[in-house]
């Protein structure tokens, strides 16, 4: 893939640039979708282990006899880490799916850009994702009392939006590490966002962390979007203005981990593994 997109003829309109954009975004969106629909194992990842989870800390939560303010700490957290899990593997997937089925270089070919393959990938993640809290909060409402709206629609809306952007940030970065690394990092496709849901609270405050550790928690936005909702159900905020930080943040490192993507398709090219990673 050049991942530069053709020129647009002098004189054309926008309409028709906004129109190029979109069939390039929706091609990977489409292609998504295919080996999604394809693949049984896709089924468990939307509806078995987001359910599994959230039935096993629900119970969790009855066997502790926690308050439904503390039963609503845990039950979002276990939300959070299943929406951005689910949202950023279709973003790994647009390059995973090419290095498990050998045509890497294949792709390379396409004028499309690398903004095209990641936004692609993320409107299917991001409704994978909603698709996801969808059924928790059924879950969690049918079995557990637990009112998924209880922080009010804006909130919840502002912290699905908050984790669908960890995601893409997450999935960018794994994309990256395969590119740079080989199959030897495809493992951080599933252990990299256990890894930050770790520091961003999600099941404690940040604020039992040692201290060094907190500050790197400062520095994840999943840890703003965590604070703003649950200050929705009672708990004090730990910042003054969680969301607007972790929005910030999130733009931040979604420009970067683009730059740091693009960085690892150039070495690839040099270093030969871009051909390795095909027939």
């Amino acid at each position: 893939m050049s991942w530069r997109a053709e020129p647009i003829a002098a004189g054309a309109g926008a309409a028709e640039w906004w129109m190029e954009e979109w069939v390039r975004l929706s091609a990977f969106a489409y292609r998504n979708l295919i080996m999604a629909r394809r693949n049984v194992f896709f089924l468990f990842e939307l509806t078995f282990w987001p359910g599994v989870a959230m039935l096993s800390h629900g119970l969790l939560t009855r066997f502790l006899d926690l308050t439904p303010q503390m039963t609503a700490f845990i039950l979002v957290g276990t939300v959070a880490l299943s929406a951005v899990q689910v949202c950023q593997l279709d973003v790994a997937y647009a390059v995973l799916f090419d290095i498990w089925s050998k045509s890497m270089k294949h792709q390379f070919l396409t004028p499309v850009r690398i903004h095209h393959l990641a936004l692609g990938s993320w409107v299917v993640g991001v409704g994978r994702g909603v698709i996801v809290w969808a059924l928790m909060a059924v879950i969690g409402g049918r079995a557990f009392g637990f009112d998924f709206l209880g922080a009010g629609g804006m909130r919840v809306a502002l912290f699905l939006l908050g984790c669908f952007l960890t995601a893409l940030v997450i999935g960018l970065l794994v994309c990256a590490l395969v590119l740079l690394w080989g199959t030897r990092a495809e493992t951080s496709a599933w252990a990299a966002v256990n890894f930050f849901v770790m520091l961003s609270g999600i099941y404690y405050p940040v604020s039992v962390l040692p201290g060094w550790v907190q500050t790197i928690s400062a520095g994840i936005p999943l840890t703003y979007f965590l604070d703003g909702i649950r200050a929705g159900y009672g708990f004090p905020p730990r910042f003054a203005h969680p969301f607007v930080i972790g929005f910030a943040l999130s733009l931040l490192y979604a420009v970067l981990a683009h730059w740091a993507l693009a960085a690892a398709v150039t070495r690839s090219r040099r270093t030969g593994l871009l051909l390795k990673l095909s027939e």
